[in-house]
């Protein structure tokens, strides 16, 4: 995690002598505790720990991830995105499996997913194998994609009289992963980038995940109906998904220089405890800039601090063994 640059310090100092200055001078160069020494410091370190990692570590089994937040605007598909591609490019196998009907996360992936494309509108209400709608991602070796289009805004409407309609995804999902590994190409991770509501989709992806990830804005209005969405994780798993889990939450759009960033990560921390990871996600233009052209940070702008950031978190979450059932 990174901190941000403040402005520079202000007030005079009493006349020294020319040796006094000089000591000052070389204490001051000596100081990191200054907020520009510090940032810069904080991103070298960053940098050398994300580089000292060339591969990550495959997981005992597929782990499945649910990327889920009922508000808007809170870094959830960035989220899924970005650290799918960090998985990628550290050597593990990748399927993201986009689950909101904007296919924000098919755009920064380089997925076409124009009206009529088949994906996962043709995996839920068709019930078709997942093996003829998944895509590769083309930038990213080892990373692929099921993708979402318009289709899939009328498919909560079309669920509803379906049977076993909260399992659906589950089903196609784990026969996909089965017959991955029985091919010799089994999935280390998937992520499902969820739509911002708690309808039918967003049952469907807590029923097939088995471990969410909540990507929580550091603001305060992004802790408003938190609450909610933690009581619907767990009508999900008494009732639906006894093996679901909330492991990990990521601290998005971080603000070191703000005492309302470092506030909302106190609270946070406080309620989820060592779920919350380390590394936070720096606010960052080039975040925001990357989907634009249908990239991931990473591939945007391999060395920028949110490109890092992202890494080190997936890092984290390899390094994190996951709770017993």
């Amino acid at each position: 995690m990174s901190a941000s640059a403040a402005g520079p310090s202000t007030g005079t100092a009493p006349p020294a002598s020319a040796g006094a200055v000089s000591e000052a001078n070389e204490e001051a160069f000596d100081d990191d505790a200054t907020p520009l020494a510090s940032e810069a410091q904080d991103h070298v370190d960053l940098a050398r720990r994300v580089h000292a990692t060339s591969a990550l570590p495959e997981p005992a089994q597929t782990r499945v991830f649910v990327v889920a937040n009922q508000k808007g605007g809170v870094g959830k598909t960035t989220t899924a995105v970005n650290v799918a591609a960090a998985f990628a490019i550290k050597g593990l196998r990748v399927l993201v499996i986009d689950l909101d009907p904007q296919g924000n996360a098919s755009t920064a992936l380089r997925i076409d997913h124009s009206e009529g494309t088949p994906g996962v509108y043709e995996a839920l209400v068709d019930a078709t194998d997942l093996d003829e709608l998944v895509r590769p991602a083309p930038d990213l070796p080892g990373l692929t994609v099921l993708p979402a289009s318009i289709d899939l805004a009328g498919a909560e409407i079309e669920l509803v009289s379906l049977v076993a309609r909260e399992t659906r995804l589950d089903n196609a999902l784990q026969g996909y992963l089965e017959d991955c590994e029985d091919a010799g190409d089994r999935i280390d991770y998937v992520l499902i980038d969820c739509p911002p509501s708690l309808g039918l989709l967003t049952v469907n992806a807590l029923v097939a995940g088995r471990e969410v990830l909540i990507p929580i804005q550091c603001e305060y209005y992004a802790l408003e109906g938190l609450g909610q969405l933690v009581r619907n994780i767990d009508l999900v798993r008494r009732h639906l998904n006894p093996n679901l889990e909330i492991t990990t939450i990521l601290l998005t759009m971080h603000d070191a220089r703000t005492r309302l960033s470092a506030n909302v990560a106190e609270e946070v921390r406080k309620f989820f405890g060592d779920s919350v990871l380390r590394t936070a996600i720096p606010r960052s233009v080039r975040i925001s800039e990357a989907p634009s052209y249908q990239q991931t940070i990473l591939t945007y702008d391999p060395t920028s601090s949110g490109a890092l950031s992202y890494l080190e978190a997936a890092r984290e979450i390899t390094d994190t063994a996951r709770k017993d059932d």
